[in-house]
């Protein structure tokens, strides 16, 4: 399977597959998605498929089973942000609405040059609902929302829910009521949540987290995975030292591989309901 993967403004996950001496030498400058969100500024857009990049361990490991690239990060989007944010405005509400299309449709428009390309593109958004992340919510035709299970965390699901629907409609409002935005409603499935950082006893989660894993299940309306990635500070601390995903590691420790396997049946269920 070929997939692409853009990386959040946080970089964890370009860290985690080229290290900050790589990118720094070789794509801070111009080749992160911010560069390509600060082209539109230049007036010279550039095409995000040129900017995808198969990092060379992960594309040794595979030995030719499948794809994976990824776009690049950097800490400057939080910039970009800002900058998109000054843009919304006009000098009528009519200008306002074109602009606010505009403005959220940039990365759906860019995407364009790279559906041809793979199977499955990833967007790894921010613990935030800024303008950036608005982007890829309006660019997306799935929307997977991974939680712990915990009291502050469960509550931001629901947080989060109103705040993806009040975009989805405003935006389909807006594209409704003025043709001049040749832009079509858009309607991102929610898959629902996964489960992160489970500690198991006894075959599954612990009673704690079992109970607000629950309470999202009875509460939110959203689906939840059956599957869940367990929490394993041995085998994730370290991981992304080495460039390679966990799941593409043999491990002979049986605690170590069942992390492993939980993984695989996460992206199992992910794959299914995509009918892939």
């Amino acid at each position: 399977m070929d997939e692409c993967w853009p990386d959040d403004s946080s970089q964890t996950l370009t860290f985690s597959f080229i290290t900050p001496d790589v990118w720094s030498k070789e794509f801070a400058d111009e080749k992160t998605i911010k560069s390509w969100f600060d082209a539109f500024e230049t007036g010279t857009p550039i095409p995000l498929s040129g900017l995808a990049f198969q990092p060379n361990r992960i594309a040794h490991q595979l030995n030719g089973r499948g794809q994976l690239a990824m776009i690049c990060s950097h800490l400057g989007l939080i910039n970009v942000d800002l900058e998109l944010a000054t843009k919304l405005g006009g000098s009528s509400l009519v200008q306002a609405k074109r602009n606010f299309i505009a403005i959220h449709r940039r990365l759906a428009d860019g995407l364009n040059t790279l559906k041809n390309d793979y199977d499955v593109i990833l967007i790894d958004c921010p613990p935030n609902f800024n303008i950036v992340t608005k982007t890829a919510i309006i660019a997306s035709d799935y929307i997977l929302v991974p939680a712990r299970p915990d009291y502050l965390s469960t509550l931001g699901i629901e947080y989060l829910m109103r705040s993806v629907n009040g975009l989805i409609s405003d935006y389909n409002d807006y594209a409704n009521l003025d043709q001049g935005t040749h832009a079509d409603p858009v309607d991102p499935k929610v898959l629902g949540v996964v489960f992160t950082m489970i500690q198991e006893y006894g075959g599954g989660p612990i009673n704690a987290q079992r109970a607000f894993m629950n309470q999202v299940r009875a509460r939110s309306g959203l689906s939840v995975f059956a599957a869940y990635i367990k929490r394993n500070d041995s085998l994730f601390a370290d991981a992304p030292q080495s460039g390679v995903p966990v799941v593409l590691r043999g491990y002979a420790n049986g605690s170590l591989q069942s992390v492993v396997d939980g993984l695989e049946k996460v992206t199992d269920e992910f794959a299914l309901q995509l009918g892939l």
